[in-house]
């Protein structure tokens, strides 16, 4: 099951922030290694139809990562950023910007909180801020995909 609880504006930043709530079918610590592995990332990250040809992480407080997509039928782009907090299998913060960034993106902050359910893992997403409604769209549909695909590729090892 997955359920998207919107987003919502914050007073602090005065930007726009992005949360999402999933329930995955596995074990907080396979969810959190699928989340912060590089090996694990390209199998299953992006929205439908893109790959991820290379992901590189050094999975450290201050350490950095850089992801390679490439969409269906386009050029590949890239994103990165640095690790701001790691608290396996709990939570995982880190910095997100895109390489080439389009005129409305900024730097944003993503927060990945993973709870056990009994039955698998809640992972609660948050990130922000983004400057326009159009962004944070953006981004829900990229992670919502991305969850869909994770969630198969989690299936496909049970």
């Amino acid at each position: 099951m997955n359920e998207a609880i919107g987003n919502e504006a914050t007073e602090e930043t005065g930007g726009l922030v992005l949360n999402l709530e999933y329930t995955l079918a596995a074990v907080p610590e396979e969810v959190f290694r699928m989340l912060a592995e590089s090996a694990e990332l390209v199998k299953w990250w992006g929205p439908h139809g893109f790959t991820v040809p290379e992901a590189e992480a050094n999975l450290v407080v201050g350490g950095g990562y850089r992801i390679r997509m490439t969409p269906p039928d386009g050029e590949p782009f890239h994103l990165s950023g640095e690790f701001l907090e790691i608290d396996p299998p709990w939570r995982l913060v880190y910095t997100f910007r895109w390489e080439e960034p389009t005129p409305d993106d900024r730097e944003t902050v993503v927060d990945l909180s993973l709870g056990s359910t009994g039955q698998g893992t809640r992972l609660v997403l948050s990130q922000g801020p983004f400057l326009t409604e159009e962004r944070l769209d953006l981004h829900r549909n990229g992670w919502t995909e991305s969850f869909e695909k994770l969630q198969a590729v989690l299936d496909s090892r049970a």
